[in-house]
């Protein structure tokens, strides 16, 4: 809480919602049953590999972005991963305005993977 407060980021935030785990860390927790995992880079790229059993979401199309999400369960954890790491950020806070609660991002992104 404090560096939050340091960092200028007033506790009950939206980042309080998300949370970023290191590979090793996403590879346990989406183990789980009906997990909802989304890889958010664009059709192209996720046509070059993906996380098994993945859905892809193109954060780069708001509307459809914003209508799949909507299928979703707000109510239950969303997995989600980018490139890098730099979308998946930016897509996590457009989920909280959705009302989603509880999102997991991949630290580092695809990339960091294997």
């Amino acid at each position: 809480m404090f560096f939050k407060t340091l960092l200028g980021t007033p506790a009950g935030s939206a980042s309080d919602n998300i949370r970023i785990l290191n590979a090793s860390e996403y590879k346990t927790a989406i183990t789980k049953e009906n997990v909802q995992l989304v890889d958010i880079r664009t059709p192209n790229e996720y046509r070059t590999g993906y996380i098994p059993n993945a859905v892809n979401i193109d954060y780069f199309q708001p509307r459809i972005f914003a209508e799949k999400f909507e299928k979703l369960d707000k109510n239950k954890a969303v997995y989600i991963y980018c490139r890098s790491g730099s979308r998946s950020r930016g897509a996590a806070l457009q989920l909280i305005k959705m009302g989603f609660t509880e999102i997991y991002d991949l630290k580092g992104g695809y990339m960091q993977w294997h």
